[in-house]
């Protein structure tokens, strides 16, 4: 049985230039406690923490807060390192974060201050903007170095 060769056009040299880079981000970064998947076994415990607390539900709250938690510390854990070395981008969660904390920060305090609600609803949200631009532009340029030296040091 006679097999056509296909041609060697867009899709073959796209596949060929994406395993090539592929081949030059190499590994996952490694963890400083490496041989421990810690980060994974924290989002595994604050899954099945979520779940138990959901199953409780009004005496759970506690375990569910602390499962969130959880998940949340390991999964920032794990995107910051592949971030901060160049493997993968996560920049748009990175800066989501902080601004999501910022904009949490500034609603509770002009609460506290006695701010109507259409002003503790809006001010924020108009300072989000800003924050999560100047955070991205900043993590961005980051990973792009990141990248750039782990694409050069493959190449050695």
């Amino acid at each position: 049985m006679r097999t056509r060769a296909r041609p060697r056009g867009a899709a073959g040299r796209a596949a060929g230039s994406f395993s090539e880079q592929l081949a030059a981000l190499g590994e996952r970064p490694q963890a400083p406690w490496h041989p421990l998947p810690l980060s994974e076994l924290l989002i595994l415990i604050g899954l099945i923490g979520t779940i138990v607390g959901v199953a409780r539900g009004g005496s759970g709250r506690p375990l569910l807060f602390a499962g969130i938690g959880a998940v949340a510390i390991g999964t920032l854990e794990s995107t910051v390192r592949e971030h901060l070395s160049g493997y993968r981008p996560h920049t748009t969660l990175l800066a989501f974060v902080p601004t999501a904390l910022f904009h949490s920060a500034a609603a509770v305090a002009l609460v506290a201050l006695g701010a109507p609600a259409p002003i503790w609803a809006l001010v924020p949200l108009m300072l989000d903007v800003p924050v999560f631009a100047f955070l991205f532009k900043l993590l961005r340029g980051r990973f792009l170095d990141a990248r750039h030296e782990r694409v050069l040091a493959a190449r050695r």
